[in-house]
């Protein structure tokens, strides 16, 4: 399933999995401080997979749900919710008393700080694609079965 070039970028072969495991590291130590997270973290984590598989593979799927994901999740925890920025107060917290109050909100910042390196890998193999072929509709149909799949998750897995 190679949609693009037979050379994968650096993007494709360390950032992508980079960006990746740091938000499967947020997903995970978010989901033992926090037990009702544990499904949805679950659950969630298979995104990552797929973005990972998918990107090794030089699909441009795997980029759009890479790219499409990190963009809509930084931007709730950005703009609506404010995680992130408490996540930083958190760390910074942390940092001056050696004291880890807010755990699961710096997994937040972390998390963000995931999805900037996914966002940033992604749309650089995409631009190394070789192919035009219909590369804009699997970029932006990856990026749909990724929402679908993550509000499907929460409908079903988040905490009550």
């Amino acid at each position: 399933m190679n949609d693009g070039s037979v050379n994968q970028s650096s993007a494709t072969r360390v950032w992508i999995p980079i960006g990746a495991a740091l938000f499967l590291i947020a997903l995970t130590v978010s989901a033992w401080v926090v037990p009702q997270l544990r499904l949805l973290h679950f659950l969630q984590a298979f995104i990552y997979v797929a973005i990972v598989i998918l990107a090794r593979r030089n699909s441009v799927w795997g980029f759009g749900a890479g790219v499409t994901i990190g963009v809509v999740w930084n931007s709730l925890n950005l703009f609506v919710t404010h995680l992130m920025q408490a996540g930083v107060v958190a760390f910074w917290f942390f940092m001056h008393t050696g004291q880890a109050r807010r755990l699961e909100t710096m997994m937040v910042t972390l998390g963000g700080i995931g999805h900037f390196v996914l966002i940033i890998a992604c749309l650089a193999a995409l631009f190394h694609q070789t192919t035009e072929d219909r590369k804009w509709w699997k970029f932006v149909g990856g990026g749909a079965w990724s929402l679908v799949y993550f509000f499907l998750i929460i409908a079903v897995a988040r905490p009550r």
